[in-house]
């Protein structure tokens, strides 16, 4: 997986602005910050096919029905900040899809925490083995 950055998925992608929702005053009214990042997984030509399957497999929840990547951001007041923060989130997320986890190897406990273990067992067991009975009716 070549860096994201260098293969210029820029030109993929698409924006869109719109008026932010919530609290904020005159300028929410009348200022177009909110910035939604969209990007055609299928039709990608910079993906290969396998990377595409990656990112369906692991981003499927954030795909809407047209095959779109969705990223959408409102948290700062200016529309060109918004803008650079779904770019930042939207390879972000491509880098946690194209990440293969490593392989989990088994293993096994050591000696030392095997004979620790049945240590304490046996005396919990004795401990509770000398309590005895106390039957004096």
């Amino acid at each position: 997986m070549a860096n994201l950055e260098e293969r210029g998925l820029e030109r993929e992608l698409q924006f869109q602005a719109s008026r932010s929702g919530g609290a904020g005053g005159q300028n929410v009214n009348k200022v177009n910050t909110k910035v939604e990042l969209r990007f055609q997984v299928e039709g990608s030509e910079l993906l290969t096919e396998e990377e595409k399957a990656l990112v369906q497999e692991k981003l499927g929840s954030r795909i809407n029905n047209e095959g779109y990547l969705q990223v959408v951001c409102q948290t700062e007041r200016s529309q060109l900040q918004n803008k650079e923060l779904c770019v930042q989130r939207f390879y972000e997320l491509l880098r946690q899809a194209l990440t293969r986890q490593k392989k989990r190897k088994a293993t096994k406990p050591t000696r030392s925490s095997v004979r620790r273990r049945l240590e304490g067992k046996k005396k919990q067991a004795d401990k509770k083995a000398s309590r005895g009975f106390r039957g004096d009716f």
